[in-house]
């Protein structure tokens, strides 16, 4: 489990340094899911490698959200080492090993569902710590995306420790 940050070293500064966390946070994700969906096809796991795919297509969708939102607003250009992370690195990308195409099927699940949890938890935390409007508009939207991200990923773990057929469209 992430070790979190006290509050006040969780606060952004700006509505461009909010976006410039998400951005990365989201294009490190889109990276990290899209390794996991490799490694799951890999080794056989098509169902779940088609779950990394979704994921990994979420964090695209969130990534081109926060560029958009971005627009007009010059945004910090910020190297890896500038971010502050809750743990060494951003939230919500998995674990590296976890693309070793040997792992279990519910290992890689739980491993994911923890990259989703940790980033609606930095998202929820950049909210409770703002005061800036606008940051708390933003934080509060990307992290109930996220909870809705961990939502499915939790049907999908119940189902497979039930034994039961996938509950997604594929």
């Amino acid at each position: 489990m992430i070790a979190w940050l006290p509050m006040e070293e969780q606060t952004v500064q700006s509505v461009e340094e909010f976006l410039a966390y998400a951005i990365n946070l989201e294009s490190e994700a889109a990276d990290r899911f899209g390794q996991l969906a490799d490694a799951m096809d890999a080794c056989g796991n098509r169902e779940v490698g088609k779950l990394f795919r979704r994921l990994a297509d979420y964090s695209r969708l969130h990534l081109a959200d926060a560029r958009a939102r971005s627009g007009f607003r010059e945004i910090p250009n910020m190297k890896p080492g500038d971010f502050t992370w809750p743990g060494l690195e951003s939230p919500e990308t998995a674990a590296i090993w976890a693309a070793d195409p040997f792992i279990g099927r519910e290992q890689a699940l739980d491993i994911a569902l923890d990259a989703e949890t940790a980033s609606h938890e930095y998202y929820k935390t950049v909210f409770e710590a703002t005061s800036d409007p606008e940051i708390k508009v933003l934080a509060e939207e990307f992290a109930e995306e996220e909870s809705e991200h961990a939502a499915e990923l939790r049907k999908w773990i119940a189902a497979h420790r039930a034994g039961q057929a996938w509950p997604v469209n594929q």
